[in-house]
């Protein structure tokens, strides 16, 4: 017997249904309790969906944490307002929100406050073309007296709350610290470049993560110099097995396995970024662990599809702590705002200029065009039935030669002829 199932009878858990409804009657986000627990919001995700359950002390703290929400839910204290979401340490004093998360906005309210969190900050962002917004980088304030994040400040909260896991995510799909880099700084160029789509879609950093995984894949980087020899692999030998067999998956298997055994996204959500059908994503998935099971033998020998799925984000974790170990710098968010800025103005003026070079060359066609059609000329052809000029004809090379002789000559006629002077 394990040591999860001997724990299990100590450490009950309500069933996954029950513990999303728990979570969200204390209007807390998985975010919040990913951080109050120390794990990720993507392993939260997973324990509430019940693909993934926690085990040992995960699943004593989060027990734990889940029946302290059920007490509150269930008894307030006289005279107070019902239990704030405070109770998850971390959170604000009561009666407020935890980490200044307004959630008694009205609905459709596009503003946040200047103490949201960054996971809710790009999802209602300002629109920089708002009345009343007197500077880009000053927070105006809303209807409800709060100040809303400025479009540069929404875009920090995103950059800062993502970059570095997108940092190790990039590493696991190319193996390359570089390449890794360079992928953070393109997604999110690309994301300040469209930032009104970005700011107002579902999930802004799933926006970014799927730019990122585009770029990092693509095809054309192996003919590049710079992406051509691989970097050192690592020296713990797990690691480099699993980096040589992740790097040895198809590319949309290599994605797959990531994003549903790595980050724990659910399988529809798997398909839909990768965009794929649900059957194929399940497929893909089950090569890409059948393909690891033959270089990793302990993957094979884990058990259920569960266990599987825990051992195997477990060791990608591992893995991607080669970046934390050797810090990879990034850049600040107000240089890749800049960075964005400056190529679209490139860009832009190149436009601009090729455009003004299409239009005169247009102008001096119409300019120098001849008004009036102009037939072409016929090709000449030989007059026949003309008679031949009359009158000597031209000398031949032997009429000349004679002709030559003859006016060098003093006297005409024979030498024997021509009288002699003594």
């Amino acid at each position: 017997m394990t040591q999860s199932t001997q724990t299990a009878p100590a450490d009950p858990l309500p069933s996954p249904k029950e513990r999303r409804r728990l979570r969200e009657a204390k209007s807390l986000t998985q975010e919040q309790v990913a951080t109050a627990l120390g794990v990720s919001r993507e392993t939260i995700k997973a324990w509430e969906s019940g693909r993934v359950n926690p085990r040992r002390r995960k699943r004593a703290a989060y027990a734990k944490l889940l029946a302290s929400f059920r007490d509150e839910t269930r008894t307030p204290a006289a005279g107070t307002t019902p239990a704030s979401p405070s109770t998850v340490p971390g959170g604000d004093a009561p009666g407020r929100p935890p980490q200044g998360v307004e959630h008694n906005h009205p609905a459709g309210n596009a503003a946040v406050t200047a103490r949201s969190t960054p996971e809710e900050t790009p999802r209602r962002a300002t629109d920089p073309h708002a009345p009343g917004e007197t500077a880009p980088d000053a927070p105006a304030e809303s209807s409800n007296g709060a100040l809303a994040l400025t479009p540069a400040q929404a875009f920090d909260a995103l950059y800062g709350h993502s970059a570095t896991a997108l940092l190790s995510q990039a590493y696991l799909l190319t193996g390359s610290r570089p390449l890794a880099r360079e992928t953070v700084e393109y997604a999110f160029r690309l994301a300040w470049e469209r930032w009104p789509a970005v700011a107002t879609d579902r999930d802004p950093a799933g926006w970014v993560r799927a730019a990122a995984y585009e770029y990092a894949l693509s095809p054309w980087h192996r003919l590049r110099r710079a992406h051509k020899r691989h970097e050192r692999p690592p020296a713990d030998r797990d690691r480099r097995v699993l980096l040589q067999a992740l790097l040895d998956l198809p590319p949309v298997h290599r994605r797959t396995l990531l994003l549903y055994d790595g980050l724990g996204l659910d399988l529809p959500d798997t398909a839909a970024e990768t965009e794929a059908s649900t059957p194929a994503a399940a497929n893909r998935l089950l090569n890409a662990r059948a393909a690891l099971a033959q270089r990793l033998p302990e993957l094979a020998g884990a058990g259920t599809p569960a266990e599987q799925s825990a051992l195997l984000q477990e060791r990608l974790r591992h893995l991607a702590e080669l970046v934390t170990a050797t810090p990879v710098k990034l850049p600040p968010a107000k240089a890749v705002r800049m960075g964005s800025e400056r190529r679209s103005r490139f860009w832009t003026r190149a436009a601009l200029f090729f455009t003004a070079m299409i239009v005169s060359a247009t102008g001096f066609t119409l300019v120098t065009a001849p008004t009036r059609y102009e037939p072409p000329r016929a090709p000449g052809e030989p007059v026949r039935g003309v008679p031949v000029h009359a009158g000597p004809q031209p000398l031949t090379p032997q009429d000349e030669e004679l002709r030559a002789l003859l006016h060098d000559s003093p006297m005409t006629g024979p030498p024997r002829l021509v009288p002699e002077t003594r």
